[in-house]
């Protein structure tokens, strides 16, 4: 038996761009249904960084305060260690918005919240354990989605069906978008390490003969990005757990008396590094946003905010025309116009970053000197705020334009 549902809008993932839409879309008073494959958004290891502008995004939507008494981590400076050297790298305290700090949340809980907030529009509608399989297309067109629940198959029929479903997207695939891979000389091997009392402050990342790990503190414990050259990962297994665990402790030796924690493989998550664009966004009746739109690469932890900033775009540009009508392939267009300046100017920084520090790191096993960008940012503080106004910030922060149904009430 197939389940038959249409809206105005489909959202295939309920990740943070998926999320953030489907609420701005419901406040203005638009029908939304998003489709989530997983049973909740109890994963590990995703992006936990709330950036300056998604917290002023949450100003500009009047719930800014009550998101802040989640538990989470203000984080007001990033550092760095390399070799012996330390130094500050940005520093968030002069940035022009309401939170001048990075905010520090499980990716699971900023979901629940957005949820919860977008649970008080009767138009909002999330379906979960509903994974994406197909397009409903006709002479051309997308018209909806297909999905496979535990109850059978689901269709939904939209106006506008939108791919926010991550960077190994169903709905880009089945669309057959053009994807331009910009490469990435890493992969990343996360873990857990618990964290003491005693264990000294906050410190972004470790570089030190031929070896990155970046280190960030959530209280209880240290989530820890392990850097590796891409497509190492069988190599080091290979090579053992204990020669592992020594890396680890030789970047950081605070967590040297606790890593037997690491008992298994199985407690450290290899994330594929991809950065990627599409040449175009949509279809006719089919926009991909966020990470099935660009794939990031985690340094900076920007990708979560490319993806919000996406959403804002979105509502902002096709909202007013999905309350009325479908919206044109010109219409759809606008967003990518919109959103293509920020998106290849983020990955172009990336992928210089990729090049000048990251491969240069990881091709040596030298000890790596401090390079001269951050003597300058040591020598001259105030340098420190142009890396967190581009990392905090970035380029082209949107803003809320989108009005709200109940204050129209």
């Amino acid at each position: 038996m197939i389940e038959t549902v249409s809206t105005r809008c489909c959202i295939a993932g309920g990740g943070p761009a998926g999320m953030m839409l489907a609420l701005l879309l419901a406040r203005m008073g638009v029908d939304v249904f998003v489709l989530e494959k997983h049973a909740d958004f109890l994963r590990d290891f995703r992006g936990d960084t709330i950036h300056p502008s998604t917290l002023e995004l949450m100003y500009e939507l009047g719930i800014l305060d009550e998101f802040l008494k989640r538990p989470h981590q203000e984080v007001r400076e990033l550092s760095g260690q390399v070799g012996d050297d330390a130094v500050t790298i940005a520093d968030f305290t002069h940035l022009p918005t309401h939170c001048k700090f990075l905010a520090l949340m499980p990716q699971w809980d900023f979901l629940d919240f957005i949820k919860e907030q977008a649970g008080r529009y009767p138009t909002f509608h999330l379906r979960m354990n509903a994974e994406v399989t197909d397009l409903l297309q006709k002479q051309g067109n997308v018209e909806g989605l297909r999905a496979k629940t535990p109850d059978g198959s689901l269709e939904i029929r939209a106006a506008l069906s939108i791919g926010a479903d991550g960077r190994h997207s169903v709905v880009r695939q089945r669309a057959n978008l053009e994807v331009i891979d910009l490469g990435a000389p890493m992969d990343v091997m996360w873990m857990r390490i618990s964290c003491r009392p005693s264990d000294p402050g906050q410190t972004l990342g470790h570089f030190d003969g031929g070896k990155i790990l970046v280190m960030i503190n959530r209280e209880s414990y240290w989530q820890c990005a392990f850097v590796i050259p891409k497509g190492e990962a069988d190599a080091i297994r290979r090579a053992g757990l204990p020669a592992f665990r020594e890396n680890i402790a030789n970047l950081a030796p605070v967590l040297r008396d606790r890593m037997e924690e690491l008992a298994d493989w199985k407690d450290v998550s290899l994330l594929t590094v991809t950065i990627d664009r599409l040449s175009q966004w949509s279809r006719p009746g089919l926009l991909c946003i966020g990470d099935a739109a660009h794939a990031m690469s985690p340094i900076g932890g920007v990708g979560i905010n490319l993806a919000i900033q996406d959403a804002v775009a979105t509502a902002n540009l096709l909202g007013p025309i999905l309350l009325r009508k479908a919206p044109s392939e010109s219409d759809l267009h606008a967003v990518q116009q919109r959103r293509s300046f920020p998106t290849r100017a983020t990955q172009r920084l990336q992928v210089a970053i990729q090049n000048n520090v990251i491969r240069r790191v990881l091709g040596s096993s030298k000890p790596f000197a401090l390079p001269w960008p951050l003597k300058l940012l040591r020598r001259w503080p105030i340098l420190r705020r142009i890396p967190a106004r581009l990392v905090g910030v970035g380029f082209r922060p949107e803003h809320v334009k989108t009005p709200d149904v109940r204050s129209a009430a």
